[in-house]
């Protein structure tokens, strides 16, 4: 591509323009790879931690303890399968209650969170931190130009900007684009040597050992950040103390047009702007969302950094930093996402979600004595209610949903009064927590808000592809293509 020289401007790179009038990507300095460094990214947290790692599916320990209770079971249902039924249908009974009123008592927490940002502010200008941000793409040809026009934007001094963009080995056309942008002055472009797992965590790690910020944010490429976003987040830790390792910025879906991506938008805004803020007034463990969580570095770099294997990376994360005894707060200035609009587009992400849920829950619960002496308790027992929630919730929509239909539609038939009591309670609370939610409240609002019980089935279907994967390639990470807007 030709470039063109503007009279009177530097002689560094930053005064050349291309034939379209847009400044030229001078300022992409690119890195030289390191495969040590590859490997270290990938390996790291399995070699000082093998249990924290996600590398193997099931422990030994695990797998004898599974094939105890298939046997349990098998005997159970083969001796005295109604009183089986019973006793899980009690269990139920008081499991699904529990996640009730407890994600119940962490919306209302959550609605008491102010918006208010913290006081601190440095004496001058030169006194803001350096900040590293950390960007894995693959794919993202389409993004570069929305990605750079929002970094462009941030309001934080450049010259205190430590910007990584991280693709992988052969995405030569992703890499073409973001040369063809403007970047910050310094932001370096680092192509990821070839390896396993080929996942945005082992990214991030690369990029992270190379890292200078005081402070580390993570964004994905069809990220924008309010531009406040870095500026607030430093004031959060200013105003803390050192066992605030992490904030997260509140994610918002935006143009949602579709019924796929308006509840997927919507479950952002209960989840960002009520589940997450209450978790994290009561101090509980947060399961991080996978962007805009902004992080101490030498606190990330304690815990190891990121899980190469795990395909939920940011929910094993906060997990681990709730285990050294660390706090994930909130902050106010949101990052705007575009949802997935096709149902496929959906089911692949959520896929890949729940199959890093149900590795996470696996990794905590390999010396559970041990996570329930770091966590305490009531950590431990909101991890239950959260990550477990999640897994558990997932299997047994698309059952319930079906069997609640044929108790209600076949004659003679009806459901126990107990379970439809609580389906009755949880979806009529699922549906005030989106009314009420956080985001523009309109006819569209009350629409997706009444049809979430058709939405929570599909997570099902999500799920029985997640554990298949889980057993096939548990490492795989399903891209999810991104809308530029």
């Amino acid at each position: 591509m030709g470039k063109l020289w503007v009279p009177g401007m530097a002689a560094d790179g930053e005064g050349f323009f291309d034939r379209a009038g847009r400044p030229a990507a001078g300022a992409l300095v690119e890195a030289v790879p390191d495969r040590r460094r590859a490997h270290a990214a990938a390996f790291g947290l399995k070699l000082r931690h093998p249990w924290k790692s996600a590398s193997e599916t099931l422990s030994a320990g695990q797998r004898r303890a599974l094939a105890k209770l298939a046997s349990v079971l098998g005997v159970g249902g083969t001796v005295a399968p109604d009183i089986l039924a019973v006793l899980f249908g009690a269990a139920g009974f008081v499991v699904f209650a529990a996640i009730l009123v407890f994600r119940i008592g962490t919306y209302l927490a959550g609605l008491k969170t102010g918006d208010e940002a913290p006081a601190w502010s440095p004496d001058v200008a030169e006194d803001w931190p350096v900040y590293t941000l950390l960007i894995g793409l693959k794919d993202e040809a389409e993004t570069a130009p929305q990605l750079a026009a929002a970094l462009r934007a941030l309001d934080y001094p450049a010259d205190r900007l430590d910007l990584k963009l991280l693709i992988e080995t052969g995405d030569d056309a992703t890499a073409f684009a973001l040369r063809r942008e403007s970047w910050p002055k310094g932001t370096e472009l680092h192509v990821v040597p070839p390896g396993l797992p080929r996942t945005k965590p082992r990214a991030l790690n690369y990029g992270l050992a190379t890292a200078r910020g005081e402070f580390a944010v993570v964004y994905d490429a069809e990220d924008r950040p309010h531009p406040d976003q870095l500026k607030a987040a430093v004031s959060a830790f200013r105003s803390a103390g050192e066992e605030l390792a992490c904030v997260q910025a509140p994610l918002v879906g935006e143009g949602a047009a579709g019924w796929i991506a308006g509840q997927w938008a919507l479950e952002y805004a209960v989840q960002f702007g009520r589940i997450l803020p209450g978790l994290a007034q009561w101090r509980l463990p947060v399961m991080l969302g996978g962007t805009s969580n902004h992080f101490r570095r030498a606190a990330l770099e304690a815990a190891g950094g990121w899980d190469a294997w795990n395909v939920t990376e940011d929910a094993d994360l906060g997990l681990r930093l709730a285990r050294s005894g660390r706090q994930v707060g909130m902050i106010a200035p949101p990052t705007l996402e575009a949802p997935p609009e096709k149902l496929r587009v959906w089911l692949a992400q959520r896929t890949r979600w729940l199959k890093g849920f149900v590795q996470t829950w696996l990794v905590v619960m390999r010396r559970p004595g041990e996570a329930l002496r770091e966590l305490g308790l009531g950590g431990f027992l909101a991890m239950q209610l959260t990550l477990g929630a999640a897994i558990l919730s997932a299997l047994v929509h698309g059952p319930w949903a079906v069997w609640l239909a044929l108790s209600l539609m076949l004659p003679g038939a009806s459901p126990a009064p107990l379970f439809l009591a609580v389906a009755a309670v949880s979806y009529s609370a699922g549906i005030v927590m989106a009314l009420a939610a956080p985001g523009r409240r309109d006819w569209r609002r009350v629409w997706l808000s009444l049809t979430l019980p058709f939405y929570w089935p599909l997570q099902t279907l999500a799920m029985m592809r997640a554990l298949y994967g889980l057993a096939k390639c548990p490492h795989f990470w399903a891209k999810t293509p991104h809308t530029v807007r």
